[in-house]
C-alpha cells in the first residue's frame, strides 16, 4: 500500500514541474521592404501601387485619400514589434507616404 501511495504521490508531483505551453511566432500585416518604396513614383495610378505594396490593411472611409499598411510581429508571446505605412494620394494618384520601418524585418 505504501508503495502504490508513493508512486501515485511521484506521478501527481510530476505533472507540477511541467515547463510550459509553447508560443509560436506570430506575424500580420503588410510585409512591405524599402526597396518596394523606392519604387514609388509620384503620380502613379492607386492600383500601381496597390500591385507593388499589396492591398492595405486599412482603408478610411472618411477620407480616400489614405491607405495604411501595417506589419506586427510578436516572438513566442513577447513584446510587438511594428511597421506602420501610410501612403497618400491626390485624387487618384499616388503623391507620397510616411513610414516608421522596422531596422529589420523579422519574418525573413
Amino acid at each position: 500500500m505504501q508503495k502504490l501511495t508513493a508512486l501515485i504521490l511521484t506521478l501527481i508531483l510530476s505533472g507540477c514541474s511541467f515547463p510550459g505551453v509553447y508560443k509560436i511566432n506570430v506575424q500580420q500585416g503588410n510585409i512591405v521592404t524599402d526597396e518596394e518604396l523606392t519604387k514609388l513614383n509620384e503620380g502613379m495610378p492607386r492600383s500601381q501601387v496597390q500591385a507593388l505594396l499589396g492591398s492595405p490593411l486599412m482603408l478610411n472611409p472618411v477620407d480616400p485619400s489614405r491607405e495604411y499598411y501595417v506589419y506586427t510581429f510578436q516572438r513566442r508571446g513577447g513584446f510587438i514589434e511594428e511597421q506602420r505605412i501610410i501612403v497618400y494620394y491626390e485624387g487618384d494618384s499616388y503623391s507620397h507616404y510616411e513610414a516608421q520601418l522596422l531596422d529589420e524585418t523579422p519574418a525573413y
